[in-house]
């Protein structure tokens, strides 16, 4: 069999707090969203802003942190794998799609008197153990974050 690679890597700023709740099986679980932010010039040399929103997914340990220390506006980089969930809807009976980022190291960028709890890095997929590491990005990852800052008025909801 070929290889195949599913990864994604992504720093920007959560939309809204955290929604944290536990499995059936009493593992904890944590949803919420990020925005990231894409800067270009359109035809006729204006600068234009375009946002994406990706939806995330934490489980475990991961999303005992997630609950503890991110709130809305702060700063993550987040590396984790595409998933796509399906189920039925009760009301209309028709298959809803829901596609994912399943959170498998996190690192929280914002700073304890900004949006967000310490610096550090998390990561769940090292022997369900929390790790904390120094920041390897440099200086350029700190510019990025800088530059993605969003407001309430960037949030659709």
């Amino acid at each position: 069999m070929a290889k195949s690679v599913n990864k994604v890597i992504l720093l920007g700023n959560v939309g809204k707090d955290p929604e944290f709740k536990a499995l059936p099986s009493g593992q904890p679980v944590v949803n919420f969203s990020i925005a990231t932010s894409e800067r270009y010039k359109d035809q006729q040399g204006n600068q234009q802003e375009r946002t994406e929103w990706h939806n995330l997914v934490a489980y475990g340990k991961l999303a005992e942190i997630v609950r503890d220390y991110v709130k809305k506006g702060s700063k993550l980089y987040v590396e984790g794998r595409l998933t796509t969930r399906s189920w039925d809807d009760k009301d209309t009976n028709k298959k809803v799609y829901r596609t994912e980022i399943v959170i498998l190291d996190l690192s929280l960028l914002s700073g304890r008197g900004e949006d967000g709890g310490s610096s550090g890095g998390y990561s769940g997929n090292r022997g369900g153990s929390s790790e904390q590491r120094g920041d390897q990005r440099g200086p350029a990852g700190d510019e990025y974050a800088q530059s993605t800052q969003i407001t309430d008025d960037d949030i659709p909801f």
